[in-house]
């Protein structure tokens, strides 16, 4: 009888000291998921270091996983990396003077489309108006007619 109830204890203190590392364990392997969803493959440059297959980005992977189990918070594993690989490290860039290209480029270029598109309309216009001028578009289309057969015809 005392041999049974030494076993029920020792399988219950096992069981409550279990799930607790269980818990940490599965939180500490989001967190990793996190941090590398977070961060670029240097070697495939479109992918996250979750997503790639690349060597160096596995070299990575463990390399964030020494660090996050050392004890470093999310923020400087990402400083360490970054002052190892440069900003181009992080999967979104942090807005700065260097970065403003990055940022601000695409919607430059879309305000210059915008301004372009809108000269070309008005130069359009502007044409299609004189030639209704030259043309005198309140005339008889036998009149047009005649006019272009003397311009045609007519020697310079």
């Amino acid at each position: 009888m005392m041999l049974r109830v030494l076993a029920f204890f020792a399988i219950a203190f096992s069981a409550i000291t279990a799930t607790p590392q269980a818990l940490t364990d599965i939180e500490f392997q989001g967190r990793l998921k996190r941090l590398e969803s977070e961060l670029r493959c240097l070697v495939c440059q479109n992918q996250t270091l979750a997503d790639s297959n690349a060597t160096l980005a596995e070299d990575l992977r463990r390399e964030v996983r020494a660090l996050a189990t050392s004890g470093k918070s999310d923020d400087e594993i990402k400083q360490y990396l970054v002052a190892r690989y440069g900003d181009f490290v992080l999967y979104k860039p942090p807005l700065q003077r260097n970065t403003w290209l990055l940022w601000l480029g695409p919607f430059g270029l879309l305000l210059g489309g915008g301004f372009v598109w809108y000269a070309i309309l008005r130069r359009r216009k502007r044409a299609a108006a004189e030639d209704d001028e030259d043309t005198g578009a309140g005339t008889r289309p036998d009149d047009a007619v005649a006019r272009a057969r003397q311009a045609i015809y007519e020697e310079p």
